[in-house]
């Protein structure tokens, strides 16, 4: 199964990274991917969706995970990621400080679509994640 494909929502055409039910190995292995499919379009083209569900993360992945939020950075029109309380929330955070993005997280992969084709929600702030 590819886990980095195009889905057509509405219309628009959305960047999916199927990163879901992963250990921190195959996760690593599909983050490094991602960015040599987002950087080959346009500054700014790229609506990306990143289903993190169910997947391990532990400090080595989300070392990989940074250096590709940074390097997908300036191609992404929008971005969204799907986390099920799998991702503490201090790492979550410095993912973010790390790349500069705003990452909204999401409870399902319909409502980060929803996000990304439609109008901004607030949901994507409601999202649990965990502490630790």
């Amino acid at each position: 199964m590819d886990r980095i494909v195009f889905l057509t929502c509405r219309n628009q055409q959305v960047l999916l990274a199927d990163c879901s039910d992963c250990s921190p190995e195959e996760l690593a292995g599909v983050i490094d991917e991602v960015p040599k499919h987002v950087t080959t379009h346009p500054p700014g083209s790229v609506l990306l969706l990143a289903d993190f569900s169910r997947s391990v993360f532990t400090k080595e992945s989300v070392e990989h995970l940074k250096l590709a939020a940074v390097f997908d950075r300036p191609h992404l029109k929008r971005s969204a990621w799907v986390l099920t309380q799998n991702l503490p929330k201090t790492l979550f955070e410095s993912i973010r400080t790390f790349s500069g993005r705003v990452i909204p997280a999401f409870a399902t992969r319909d409502e980060a679509l929803e996000y990304l084709v439609g109008t901004p929600s607030s949901s994507a702030v409601d999202v649990p994640i965990e502490q630790k």
